[in-house]
């Protein structure tokens, strides 16, 4: 059985990288659709089962990303600036998210004000087709991650490798199973069938 394993990941590490990141994406969608699959096990899901699955996730995902900085980290030692395109990018992906917050469409449930809830352009989508959207969006950068972590190994990135790549894969994976549980539960409770 092992020597089976050592034989799959020899085969898998000798595809091409596009072919790597597009079977890394379909199990990390699998993922998803297991986690989705909850709906027809229980009625409804317990918060706190549900509030702790999204804590384990948020903690896979932030010790990926951090694990990931320690490279950039080394590398930088000899540059003058080390510290100027992270600051960059920081800047820039928070403008970019402000920009999507008051384009993007979407509702804030928790607000005191009913008229604080919905948010962005005035759109006649409901809740739940919100939530699928949102859901989506957070998804095309994590697709993207996958594409360049192994599209990395294959540059010649002395930086990136082969069990890397497969680690955040796997990380995102992992972390989507309560990602379409949270999304699958709301969709069910709203009245759609099994």
């Amino acid at each position: 059985m092992i020597q089976g394993a050592l034989d799959m990941s020899e085969l898998f590490q000798n595809l091409p990288p596009y072919i790597q990141s597009l079977i890394a994406g379909i199990i990390t969608w699998l993922l998803t659709a297991l986690g989705a699959a909850a709906v027809f096990i229980f009625k409804k899901v317990n918060d706190k089962i549900l509030n702790s699955m999204q804590g384990f996730a948020a903690g896979i995902m932030i010790a990926a990303s951090f694990w990931s900085l320690l490279p950039a980290i080394a590398s930088s030692k000899g540059s003058t600036m080390p510290w100027l395109p992270a600051a960059i990018g920081f800047i820039l992906s928070c403008v970019f998210i402000r920009a999507l917050d008051h384009i993007i469409p979407h509702i804030h449930q928790n607000a005191q004000d009913k008229s604080q809830q919905q948010e962005g352009v005035n759109t006649s989508l409901g809740k739940n087709t919100l939530l699928v959207l949102a859901i989506t969006l957070h998804n095309i950068p994590e697709g993207l991650s996958i594409g360049v972590a192994f599209g990395g190994v294959v540059s010649g990135n002395s930086q990136a490798t082969f069990l890397g790549a497969l680690g955040l894969a796997i990380g995102i994976g992992i972390q989507n199973i309560p990602e379409g549980a949270a999304l699958s539960m709301p969709i069910r409770a709203a009245g759609a069938s099994r």
